[in-house]
């Protein structure tokens, strides 16, 4: 007995007053005994069945347990709908495409055109311009280890490079920012740990499975922690890469500094990858202060140069 089919079976009685056994046989492609067996597993399952014979008859859900589509409005449907498409568009697989269309089923006739316009109102589309080609195979590796509770085994680098063998529970994917990271029990560190798909390798589904424990949701907003280590940097920019400066800091942080140029009140955080950061903009943006932070852009520039300076590229 398939569940797929009981789910399309309940939701066109829901869609439908009612619909003979024949009928339904013809589109599930199965016989009209079978679908006597689903029915009954439906009404097992606490859903109320009805049987109507004689002309116009055949299978219905008692009217008080029917949903009423009016329940939805437009701005709801358009809502739940933008929501699906931009989930598909990164995460691929039946069950979002049978959402997808379970959601129309319930788009009254009159409303269709109105809900097709709100819903395209609003694009939200996840997927990159170009990415790691193996992402999308790990993300569908990853959710049928979270329906079945399968261990997964991968090489993991961390941000230093060190490179590791990881056995982990698998408890939930995470989208955060541009960036899919997996959130699980690590053998290893003996503990929860968040990893970043972008770092994986070589991931495997184990056969053996695993009994879930109390399952502890990763810290993803770090606004409190940011707020009391991070500082400013004043910077110039060239006006060709404001859009990207645009990106972590609002208006009221900029001042002009001539036709070409702004001054910038940048947020900064002294590590690696905001170092890294400022020094993505390329030529097109100067540190003006603090003088440390101005110093240490200037080493790591120099030290950029020599390794461009070798002889040994030279011959």
């Amino acid at each position: 007995m398939k569940v797929d089919r009981l789910v399309s079976i309940i939701m066109t009685l829901l869609d439908q007053e009612r619909v003979g056994a024949q009928a339904l046989a013809d589109t599930f492609e199965v016989s009209p005994r079978t679908i006597y067996r689903d029915i009954e597993a439906i009404n097992m399952a606490g859903i109320p069945v009805r049987s109507r014979s004689g002309v116009g008859g055949g299978f219905e859900i008692m009217p008080e347990y029917k949903l009423d589509k009016k329940v939805f409005s437009t701005a709801d449907l358009s809502a739940i709908l933008m929501g699906l498409s931009s989930l598909s568009n990164v995460v691929r697989g039946d069950e979002l495409a049978n959402a997808f269309e379970k959601v129309k089923s319930f788009i009254p006739a009159e409303k269709a055109k109105d809900v097709e316009v709100k819903t395209n109102q609003i694009c939200v589309d996840l997927s990159p311009w170009i990415g790691n080609r193996n992402i999308p195979p790990y993300l569908e590796m990853i959710k049928a280890a979270l329906q079945d509770h399968k261990l997964l085994c991968f090489e993991y680098r961390t941000n230093h490079g060190d490179q590791t063998i990881r056995t982990v529970e698998p408890y939930q994917l995470v989208l955060k920012g541009s960036h899919w990271y997996f959130h699980g029990y690590c053998y290893i560190r003996d503990d929860y740990r968040l990893f970043k798909l972008s770092r994986m390798s070589k991931l495997q589904m184990k056969q053996e499975t695993f009994l879930p424990r109390d399952f502890q949701k990763p810290v993803l907003d770090f606004t409190e922690i940011a707020e009391t280590v991070q500082t400013e940097v004043k910077i110039r920019i060239h006006k060709s890469v404001l859009d990207r400066v645009l990106e972590y800091c609002t208006d009221d942080c900029f001042a002009p500094d001539g036709d070409e140029y702004y001054t910038v009140n940048f947020p900064f955080v002294e590590n690696d990858y905001h170092y890294d950061l400022l020094l993505g903009f390329g030529d097109k943006c100067e540190c003006l202060e603090p003088l440390h932070v101005r110093t240490t852009i200037k080493r790591k520039i120099q030290g950029m140069a020599a390794i461009y300076d070798r002889e040994k590229w030279e011959e």
